[in-house]
């Protein structure tokens, strides 16, 4: 238990600034659905879900081959295979902005950004930055530096929406009461593109803020290595896009699959502006893979009966708090819903479909520890490929007809066939002894709430409210009493 309360204690300092920095921006979406129309905020879905997987391919799976090399037994300095990864990005990323340059107009017009160069230029410089700073945040981890590195990102985070609200509020503000003081930078036709000046700044600060945890050692190349790493990463390079555009291609295909242009781009907002309803569960899941991977590389050096025990428990806890995420959510989503403007309120049935859909993607990061430990990462790869190959089919065949819903039931589909192919698989190459009976019983115990709610929803919300968080603590004393825990049983050092 102790192990599960360092990995508990880890994902609760990285999900401070996982939760709290999603959740500020998050606020943002009421500024953008208010100010936009739903077109425009489609675009702005359209191009952060093609930088999404900019982002991943510039990385190239160096994160997790980081720390698999860093703690690797012919390694035996971390230092060199740091080094050696930071050059690796940091010349990728010039090379790709160096593309960027060259065929600017081509790229601008596949981003829907035809006209705009500048919002290209802008993101490309954005997605090269992170992905050499996510080598710096990937060393803190590392060192165990949880603080920091939610300091860091958190003041990322708050500078971004600082400056948001100030290009898109402030602004248009001064620019009817005192043009003088905004003409020399200010144009109000730049419109959405002060969201992605935003991003690109934020972005810039945060690789001045890192230069301490790139600088004071001494810098190494190893080739061998690097070579070694690359056909490390490679799979996980496929895994991760494959994983990314499973979360993404729906708001790629969609305009493609639909005859309306503009009817297309605003069901990409309205599906892009719900979708970040579901966004605390993907939270969590962000909070819990920061602390999960350095966990399950650490504990695999455990003796194996400890080792497995640590791995079980890390599965079921993470069900648990999942389901109080999902319920707490749902239950609350007649408040929740008013962080999108009423424009978009058509698409809030794809809420509880979009997070099952990231449960099921949460429970395939935990049973990926298996390739991942035994350097079968290629096995991540055909769960991924198979995940997007559904998720295409999917949309091609149902999105004419159904829309936007029918991208959440692709979601669903895909992430559900990759955690199970990932289970079975899994048990045969290798074996963990996960307590499934709880794990199912968390999970449908969490559906039939849900139903409960669903069945005895009125017309008041002085009646719907405490009924609903009747069942959340409902559930919640369920699971405690069921595992025999109270709430410090999470607390490091806590009282026993």
């Amino acid at each position: 238990m102790a192990t599960v309360r360092s990995l508990a204690k880890d994902t609760a300092v990285y999900g401070l600034s996982s939760i709290i920095g999603r959740f500020l921006n998050w606020l943002l979406v009421p500024l953008y659905t208010n100010m936009f129309a739903e077109a425009q905020y489609g675009v702005v879905t359209y191009v952060y879900a093609i930088v999404a997987i900019a982002l991943l391919v510039l990385t190239y799976g160096m994160e997790t081959g980081f720390f698999r090399f860093a703690n690797h037994e012919r390694y035996s300095d971390p230092m060199e295979v740091y080094s050696t990864s930071m050059i690796s990005l940091g010349v990728s990323s010039s090379i790709f902005m160096l593309l960027i340059f060259v065929f600017i107009d081509p790229v601008s017009g596949a981003m829907g950004c035809a006209g705009h160069n500048s919002y290209t230029l802008l993101m490309a410089a954005t997605v090269a930055i992170d992905a050499f700073t996510a080598l710096p945040f990937s060393y803190l981890r590392y060192r165990r530096r949880p603080l920091r590195f939610a300091a860091l990102k958190l003041t990322g985070i708050g500078l971004n929406i600082g400056l948001n609200l100030f290009f898109i509020l402030v602004c248009p503000w001064l620019w009817e009461e005192a043009p003088g003081t905004i003409e020399w930078f200010y144009d109000p036709d730049f419109g959405i593109g002060y969201i992605f000046l935003a991003n690109f700044i934020s972005s810039a600060a945060m690789l001045l803020l890192l230069v301490p945890d790139f600088t004071g050692f001494v810098w190494k190349w190893n080739t061998s290595l690097w070579r070694e790493m690359l056909v490390y990463s490679f799979p996980l390079l496929i895994l991760g896009v494959a994983g990314v555009m499973n979360q993404t291609v729906d708001k790629i295909l969609l305009p493609w699959l639909i005859p309306d242009r503009a009817d297309a781009m605003a069901q990409v907002g309205i599906y892009g502006a719900n979708y970040k309803i579901a966004v605390v569960m993907v939270m969590f899941i962000q909070a819990f893979r920061f602390a999960y991977e350095p966990f399950i590389f650490a504990q695999n050096k455990a003796a194996g009966g400890d080792r497995n025990k640590a791995f079980c428990d890390a599965m079921k806890y993470f069900v648990i708090f999942a389901m109080v995420i999902f319920l707490g959510v749902m239950f609350y989503l007649d408040i929740l819903r008013h962080f999108i403007a009423p424009a978009y309120f058509s698409g809030l049935k794809v809420v509880p479909v979009v997070m099952l859909a990231e449960f099921f993607f949460g429970v395939f990061f935990n049973l990926s520890l298996w390739y991942k430990l035994t350097d079968r990462t290629i096995w991540g790869t055909w769960f991924s490929l198979i995940g997007l190959g559904v998720t295409v089919v999917m949309n091609l065949l149902f999105v004419p007809r159904f829309g936007y819903m029918a991208c959440a039931w692709a979601a669903f589909t895909c992430y559900g066939v990759m955690m199970l192919l990932s289970y079975f698989i899994g048990r045969r190459k290798h074996p963990i002894d996960y307590d499934v009976k709880s794990i199912l019983i968390y999970f449908f115990a969490a559906l039939l709430l849900y139903g409960v709610s669903v069945a005895a929803t009125v017309s008041s919300q002085w009646v719907n409210l405490p009924l609903r968080t009747a069942l959340l603590a409902v559930f919640v004393i369920f699971a405690l009493r069921r595992e025999h825990l109270s709430v410090s049983s999470f607390i490091p050092n806590a009282k026993k």
